[in-house]
């Protein structure tokens, strides 16, 4: 009996010496951009993780695509989303945007493999850049496409403000290369520059005629905003993905298998009502995380 006792009491010392050490390994860094969607895809990353027993440092809303790349790539974050088009025209430099989904999560995928970078499967949901305007002056206007409004700004030079942040104005997939494609140009001290959560808001209150926007945000809705169609299909398209290193992965290979669910549950659709309820509704974007992973049985 005393060996029993002795050999169980060998194993008991020996499990908890392990277990902590195991415990400690799983811990990894979430980081996002700074905006709804973003801070809202980090919270639902986090959950997951935390639910599958992983502790988690929560660095999201670090700042713009530069910014959270470069925590990415120097270890300062171990995991975030990044959009398809982002990555392949901001990040890796690529000459031309790709407007096929998967051919472009294919290229991005192929191309950031050489910098130690994974890209998991693509989310369906397209949160592509789009010019928007208030609804009551586009139709008083006429304007349903961003033809119609080049037409107008062209005929009317001055008669427009245009809103915009710092980043899609110098991105090479972003208001300069826009201008040369639908053949207009607006005069310099008419281009508003501005935090990208000001944007809508500058918009609904009449300080700009148009603005850029981001087609899954909840603030269209609410502010009863109209998407000008992009008729020349110039806007790359923007799956957001989840991105980590190889070595992270290596380590975790069961990250594939805790995020696979968002391929098939966050769509178009949910993704815009869920920007909404943090937007519109001022929920918290961790409690709105929270509630629809809880109905989606993920939590």
């Amino acid at each position: 009996m005393r060996k029993i006792l002795m050999a169980a009491c060998v194993v008991y010392l020996s499990l908890a010496l392990v277990l902590p050490a195991m415990s400690a390994d799983k811990k990894m860094v979430v980081g996002s951009k700074a905006f709804t969607e973003q801070r809202l895809l980090g919270q639902i990353m986090i959950q997951l993780l935390e639910k599958n027993g992983f502790k988690v440092d929560d660095k999201t809303g670090l700042g713009g695509t530069v910014v959270v790349r470069e925590a990415l790539v120097n270890k300062q974050i171990d995991i975030a989303m990044e959009y398809t088009g982002t990555g392949l025209i901001t990040i890796l430099k690529a000459p031309q945007p790709i407007t096929d989904p998967v051919k472009c999560y294919e290229e991005v995928k192929k191309l950031d493999e050489k910098n130690g970078m994974v890209w998991l499967p693509l989310i369906p949901f397209n949160n592509t850049y789009c010019l928007m305007m208030r609804r009551a002056d586009a139709e008083k206007l006429n304007i349903k496409s961003i033809s119609d409004l080049s037409k107008y700004a062209n005929a009317n030079p001055g008669k427009i403000a245009f809103g915009l942040n710092a980043e899609f104005y110098s991105r090479p997939d972003g208001y300069k290369p826009l201008q040369t494609a639908y053949d207009f140009k607006f005069p310099e001290d008419k281009i508003i520059k501005m935090d990208p959560g000001l944007l809508y808001k500058a918009l609904k209150e009449g300080q700009v005629e148009v603005s850029m926007g981001f087609s899954t945000d909840g603030r269209i809705k609410e502010f009863d905003l109209l998407v000008l169609q992009d008729d020349k299909v110039y806007f790359p398209v923007y799956n957001p993905c989840v991105v980590v290193r190889k070595e992270t992965l290596d380590a975790h290979p069961e990250l594939a298998k805790i995020f696979a669910p968002l391929s098939q549950k966050l769509d178009t659709k949910t993704i815009t009502e869920l920007n909404f309820q943090v937007d519109g509704e001022k929920k918290a974007a961790k409690d709105v995380a929270r509630e629809w992973l809880t109905k989606q049985g993920l939590l």
